[in-house]
Order: structure tokens, then C-alpha cells, then sequence
């Protein structure tokens, strides 16, 4: 598996490359737009001996096109050591790899000693040279990245031409270089838009580049759109419903790019415009959500209260119910105030999914309190309303009958996470060095979902610290051992399902988590 993802690593920048030349050529005119015609068809088409000796003929009758030659000799030797990584070419890779590396270094550099910052062949070829550096992981990355950017915002000065900026910008977050392509997306953006642009043109471009994926661009332009309506007194009811739109497109999906931090953002906009009465039903537990997955679980608890009591009849009721116990008790450490969540669902007739999961955790309070035979009566409650269904929770209540009836303890990895979140003495809970990721937070029974801890607890010496992951709370039909930092499970019934995880190191508790998956029939 990791080397196919290395090899669809290594064909995305092959693409991203050739893509990146080719605008260079359509935007250059005169010896190189004619230069990146040919690249079109030789690169595509692999033939770099052939590119390469035509760029020879070429830069010998014509000095002025001698930059451009340059440039994409080293683009092509570039894009021709992909593609032997790709299809895995490796004799003439270790044979004639060398050579060309040195023809792109020397091609980048002549290209880049030829021109000035106001011309963009200079920025292409700075941001050829920093790629090149940055796969190698070379003692020139930084200097590179740092010839780039300066390049970059010296072009940016006097050039009319801005495309350059943004596709510099694209590359270095495709590298992973966040920050350094957010400075360099918002001054294309100072560029591209004027100061006398009204908020309806920004909202139409910043939904341009979100309908494009570029979700760091389309926020930049959001945020302007924002300052510039508030400025000019945009009227609430023209401005919430554009609002929800942008919340609803980066609030928290399994399927699709998001950003919840940014959805939040935008959330506190409209509550700021509109006030609460800003929010439906649909809107306010979609924020609760988006909150519950950036693991805000303090403003989640605050805004799942709302919907209970504006909307005590909608569907999803029983669901916030059952969260909000959960995150009472062990986030917030509020016992009392979590079993008043649980007792409210536990006393209806219906046997749902979160009616026998809320009997369950007032079983499994009551058992870590010490009143085991209130802890049975749960159990044997939940076991009597389950009937013939909900398998899994009724497998942890025999589990845990069991425990009482042999006067065992509760099975160790549960009350591990019991007393780490639920007696006074420990920390309270807050995110850090450990997590949980789920393939998908919103998947249907029996169908198979990936969990993942991440997890950090510094180096010891020059090698990084053993951990153990001691996994409790809803597993599944999984049951991991503490070696294993990721299992696949399936769960046979609808709910919320709350996974716990507590990770350890040789030296003690790194630090605990849990997460929720929400099971659909």
C-alpha cells in the first residue's frame, strides 16, 4: 500500500509539473510560447531525448530564446526522473540520474541568472529549482524556498500578470508549505481584486476557487468578502443566507474537502449578524456537529443545550441526548449532570439504540462507583429491553455482569479510562498528544469502518518512545490489543458509538481521548 501511495504521489506531480509549464508557455508569448507548444506534445508523450535535442537546435539560431531552452531542458530532465521513479525504471534511473540532476540545477540556474523578478520565466524557474530541492531534501530547500518567495513578491511589484503567484502558490501547498502559499495566495489575491471590489463580485470569486478545491484561497477571499459587507453596512438578511451557504460547504464531511475551524468562523458570523434566531434545526446541529468533530467538545456541549431546548421534538433529540451525557461526564467530569442525560432516555419505553446505550453507561458509572448491585439492575435492564437485538451492547453488559458476579474488577483497559477521566485527582480533559481518526464518522451498519490513534510522547534518545493503545468503550466486533494503533471494525446497530482510547509509554498515561462515530440503519 505505501508504494502505491508513493507512486500516486509521484504521478500527481508529474501532472501537477507538466500542467504548471504548459500555463507557463501560454502566458510567456513570442520563442516561448512556440518552446511550450512542443512541450505539450513531447512531455506528454515522454519523448524527453527528443524534447531536449530540439531545445539544442533551437537555443543554438535563437539567443533570445536561450532563458526559455533553459528553463524546460531542466523542466523536461525534471519531469523525466518522475516518470522513471513511476514506471520504476531504475537502470537508466541510477545510470543517468545524476546527469540529470546537474542539467536541472544548471538549466534552473541559467534560466534564472538570464532574467529579472518582473519577468515570470524567473519565478517558474525559482519554483522548479525549490520542487527539485524539496524532493531531494537537499541543504538547498531552505535557501531555495527562500529565493522563491523573495522572487515571488518582487514579481508580484510591477507585474499585470498574476497567474505566476497563484500557481507558485498551489505548489507549495501541495508540498505541504501552508503558510508560505497562504502569503503568497493573498498577494494574488490583492492583485486580482481591487479595493473598490463590491462583497457580491468577492463571494463570486471566492466560490470559484472553493468549486476548484483551493479552499485556502476561497477562505482568503471569503474573509475579505466579510470585512468589506460589514463595512458597507450589508443588510443581515441579504448577507446570513450567502453565510450559511459558505458554513454549509466547510462544515465537517466525511467524503469531501472541509475546513470545521474555518465553518466555525463563519458560524460566529452569523450568530454575530443575526443572532440565534439566525440558526434552524438543520443549521444549529450542523454546527454542533462541526464542533464535535474539531474536538471542541466544551462549545459542542453549549450548542447541543440549544438545540434540545429550541427543538425538543426534532429527530436527532435522543442522539444529542445521548452526547451530551457522554461529554458531561467524561470530558467535563460532571457525573450528576451527565446522568440526568441518561436517566431521561433510560426511562422512555421505546428500546433504542441510545436508550439502551444511555441504561448501559449508568450500569457502567454505577460499577465504577462501587454500587454493583445497581450497576446489575442496569445491565439486567438493558439486557431485558434489547430483546433479541442490539448484540454488541448486550455482549458488554454480559461482560460486565459477569465482572460482578466473579467479584472481578471492570476489565482493565475501561477502567483505565474510567478512573483517568473520572477521578478528580487526573487532569481534566483536553486535546493533545493523543487522537482519534475514523475513516467515516457518519457510516451505516455493518459496514466496515477505520480507526487510527495519533499519538506523541517526545523521543528517547534516537529512538522514538514505545507506546501501547489501550482501546475500551465501543469497538465493535473489534477487540485490538495494545501493540495495535489502528483496527478495522463493523457494527451491527444504529447509534452513536463511543470509542475511548488511553495511550501509555514506559514511563506512565501519555494521555486519554474519545471520539464518536454515528451509525445510520
Amino acid at each position: 500500500m505505501k508504494k502505491i501511495m508513493i507512486l500516486i504521489f509521484i504521478c500527481g506531480l508529474t501532472v501537477s509539473g507538466l500542467r504548471f509549464a504548459l500555463s507557463y508557455a501560454q502566458e510567456s508569448g513570442g520563442p516561448c510560447a512556440s518552446i511550450g507548444a512542443d512541450a505539450q506534445t513531447y512531455l506528454k508523450e515522454h519523448r524527453y531525448a527528443d524534447f531536449i535535442a530540439s531545445l539544442a537546435s533551437l537555443s543554438g539560431k535563437n539567443t533570445e530564446s536561450a532563458p526559455c531552452c533553459d528553463y524546460y531542458r531542466a523542466l523536461a530532465r525534471y519531469q523525466q526522473l518522475k516518470y522513471l521513479e513511476e514506471t520504476q525504471n531504475w537502470d537508466e534511473y541510477f545510470a543517468q540520474g545524476n546527469t540529470y540532476r546537474d542539467e536541472i540545477t544548471s538549466g534552473a540556474e541559467k534560466a534564472i541568472a538570464a532574467t529579472g523578478t518582473k519577468d515570470s520565466l524567473h519565478v517558474h524557474a525559482r519554483l522548479l529549482l525549490w520542487k527539485f530541492h524539496k524532493d531531494q531534501q537537499d541543504v538547498f530547500v531552505d535557501g531555495a524556498l527562500t529565493n522563491l518567495m523573495t522572487s515571488a513578491m518582487q514579481y508580484a511589484q510591477s507585474a499585470s500578470d498574476s497567474t505566476p503567484l497563484k500557481e507558485s502558490a498551489d505548489e507549495l501547498l501541495a508540498y505541504g508549505e501552508k503558510a508560505k502559499s497562504k502569503e503568497l495566495y493573498k498577494v494574488y489575491v490583492d492583485k486580482l481584486i481591487s479595493a473598490e471590489t463590491g462583497p457580491e463580485k468577492l463571494a463570486a470569486v471566492a466560490d470559484g476557487f472553493w468549486k476548484e478545491g483551493n479552499l485556502d484561497l476561497a477562505e482568503t477571499v471569503y474573509d475579505m468578502y466579510l470585512d468589506r459587507s460589514k463595512a458597507e453596512g450589508s443588510a443581515a438578511e441579504t448577507a446570513i443566507p450567502f453565510l450559511v451557504a459558505i458554513a454549509k460547504n466547510f462544515a465537517y464531511k466525511d467524503e469531501t474537502a472541509n475546513d470545521p475551524f474555518y465553518a466555525e468562523k463563519i458560524f460566529q458570523a452569523i450568530e454575530e449578524r443575526g443572532g440565534q434566531a439566525s440558526f434552524d434545526e438543520e443549521l444549529m446541529y450542523l454546527r454542533g456537529f462541526n464542533l464535535e468533530k474539531m474536538k471542541e467538545y466544551q462549545k459542542a456541549k453549549d450548542i447541543y443545550a440549544d438545540f434540545i431546548r429550541l427543538y425538543p421534538a426534532a429527530a436527532a433529540c435522543e442522539k444529542v441526548n445521548y452526547k451530551l451525557g457522554i461529554i458531561h461526564t467524561y470530558v467535563l467530569r460532571d457525573i450528576q449532570k451527565g446522568k440526568e442525560y441518561f436517566q431521561e432516555l433510560a426511562q422512555q419505553e421505546k428500546a433504542s439504540a441510545y436508550v439502551i446505550s444511555s441504561v448501559y453507561q449508568l450500569g457502567l458509572i454505577a460499577q465504577w462507583q462501587g454500587d454493583t448491585a445497581k450497576a446489575g439492575d442496569y445491565y439486567n435492564q438493558l439486557i431485558e429491553k434489547a430483546g433479541s437485538g442490539f448484540l454488541q451492547l448486550k455482549a458488554l453488559a454480559d461482560a460486565r455482569v459477569k465482572e460482578i458476579a466473579e467479584g472481578k474488577p471492570i476489565e482493565y483497559n475501561l477502567k483505565t479510562f474510567l478512573d483517568a477521566s473520572l477521578k478528580e485527582e487526573n487532569p481534566p480533559f483536553a486535546p493533545g498528544k493523543a487522537d482519534i481518526k475514523v475513516s467515516r464518522y457518519l457510516q451505516k451498519m455493518n459496514q466496515e469502518v477505520a480507526v487510527t490513534a495519533a499519538a506523541y510522547a517526545g523521543e528517547s534518545g534516537c529512538a522514538q518512545v514505545a507506546l501501547s493503545f489501550l482501546w475500551s468503550g465501543d469497538t465493535g466486533n473489534a477487540q485490538p490489543p495494545p501493540e495495535q494503533s489502528e483496527f478495522s471494525t463493523v457494527f451491527d446497530c444504529e447509534g452513536t458509538k463511543v470509542i475511548n482510547l488511553i495511550v501509555v509509554s514506559p514511563t506512565g498515561m501519555v494521555d486519554r481521548t474519545l471520539d464518536f462515530v454515528d451509525i445510520n440503519p
